[in-house]
């Protein structure tokens, strides 16, 4: 896990989901390989040939741009794939319940920060076979909003995805910490807002974020200092009136 310039006092987590809210890479290759092969058959082309193409496609994007990663929904773009198409593709083939299971830990996990933080889910998957994925996971009712690729018409990294993770908690950029496991995707452009992040290796680190984030603490001082100022009124209306 490593962390960057977390907030004192946070009110909101952002997470990313594959590959950060549960391990499973059988699942999470699955995700990227049905969609390869699917663009194959409607090309007409072999599905190793186009496995090839789209990390020769992913090796030029990285040469282009000082070793950034690009998401698939970004590249298809390139190859004249809508963000709609994508949405459409991700929604028929992705099928979570093939792979993933009830996860005990992580829901005690996620009640546990619930007490405290807003949690977001912003993903590439479209909201429906996301949330199918929280499903089986057994975490859909922790979250409170789950942004997809449907949301905005945008793959991360997009701006205007943690605009909206921000809206709905209320919460200012500062107040906002993004987790997941790919810097250039989940966590460089929330740096770049103001946000925090914490770049994981899997679920089995998130398990650990109750001792990591820290939530905003409630003030305290500010009653007491109203039933002082209260207290030092009646004592003045008491001598006023002896």
């Amino acid at each position: 896990m490593q962390t960057f310039n977390l907030p004192e006092k946070a009110t909101c987590l952002i997470f990313d989901i594959d590959s950060t809210l549960y391990t499973c890479p059988e699942y999470a290759d699955e995700q990227i390989d049905c969609q390869i092969r699917h663009f194959a058959d409607l090309r007409g082309m072999t599905h190793e040939d186009a496995r090839k193409l789209i990390a020769d496609a992913r090796k030029k994007y990285a040469a282009e741009h000082n070793g950034k990663r690009i998401s698939l929904g970004n590249l298809f773009t390139t190859f004249g794939i809508t963000i709609e198409e994508s949405i459409a593709w991700r929604s028929a083939l992705v099928h979570p319940e093939q792979y993933l299971s009830r996860d005990e830990k992580l829901i005690s996990v996620l009640s546990a920060l619930k007490k405290d933080f807003h949690l977001i889910c912003v993903t590439n998957n479209p909201v429906a076979p996301a949330v199918k994925t929280l499903e089986v996971l057994g975490i859909a009712d922790l979250i409170e909003v789950t942004i997809g690729l449907d949301t905005c018409k945008k793959s991360k990294p997009a701006r205007e995805m943690l605009e909206y993770a921000a809206s709905v908690a209320g919460a200012d950029f500062s107040e906002c910490i993004s987790v997941g496991d790919r810097f250039d995707i989940d966590v460089a452009l929330p740096l770049e807002m103001g946000m925090g992040g914490i770049l994981v290796n899997g679920v089995e680190e998130v398990y650990e974020l109750p001792e990591i984030v820290k939530p905003a603490e409630t003030n305290n001082d500010e009653p007491e200092k109203s039933s002082d100022s209260t207290n030092i009124l009646l004592e003045s209306l008491v001598a006023l009136l002896s």
